[in-house]
């Protein structure tokens, strides 16, 4: 199904990193925030209402999550979120998945290209690069706070402009497999990332476990 691959851009959270806790817990001191500020009533929080926002660019999660706040507020709820994700990753409290490194070195041998997308910020990037030798296994490693956090498959425009094809993208969002509607590229989603039931529907392939990936290709 692969075949003729050789550059692999994969998504982080969600797909080699399990940012499950730390944005739970990160949101929940956002919202209260929010809430101390007058500008929300206190709530108690399901933690997949949480997480649906994961694999979101920071400027699209306020935007659809609370459109109206004041843009102040807004501003100072999510700094205080990157801010505390920033501190989990420098003080080492951030977990990949099982078997995420030892995937990421098997591809590699066997002589793949590796690119790192991530919706993130350009400090979040660096301090997961630091604490988890990520330099060692990407080629390339992207951002989207480097473009204005404009979507992923206009960032891929940049990649290709780098990187040998074909290409196969994988994520566990909406936002990683819809590259393949703008671009020839083939897509993995993984299921066990925080994408909603049928949000990887037109993926060419799914997986439960990132180890899976080395087994398809």
């Amino acid at each position: 199904m692969f075949k003729g691959v050789r550059t692999i851009v994969l998504d982080y959270d969600g797909t080699l990193h399990d940012s499950t806790q730390n944005y739970i817990h990160a949101f929940k001191k956002a919202y209260a925030f929010i809430v101390e500020a007058g500008h929300a009533a206190p709530r108690d929080w399901a933690d997949a209402e949480i997480t649906k926002w994961l694999g979101y660019s920071s400027k699209a999660m306020w935007e659809n999550f609370m459109p109206d706040l004041d843009e102040e507020i807004r501003s100072k709820a999510s700094k205080l979120i990157g801010q505390i994700l920033l501190e989990k990753a420098q003080t080492g409290q951030a977990v990949l998945y099982e078997g995420a490194l030892e995937t990421l070195q098997a591809l590699q041998e066997k002589g793949y290209r590796l690119v790192f997308l991530s919706n993130c910020s350009r400090a979040y990037m660096e301090a997961h690069r630091e604490s988890f030798g990520l330099e060692r296994y990407f080629d390339g490693m992207y951002c989207t706070e480097d473009f204005s956090f404009i979507p992923k498959y206009e960032i891929f425009e940049s990649i290709r402009a780098v990187f040998p094809g074909g290409y196969l993208i994988v994520g566990d969002r909406f936002q990683d497999i819809e590259v393949a509607e703008h671009h020839p590229v083939s897509t993995v989603g993984c299921r066990y990332g925080f994408g909603f039931p049928g949000e990887l529907d037109s993926a060419d392939a799914l997986i439960d476990d990132i180890r899976e990936l080395n087994d398809l290709l």
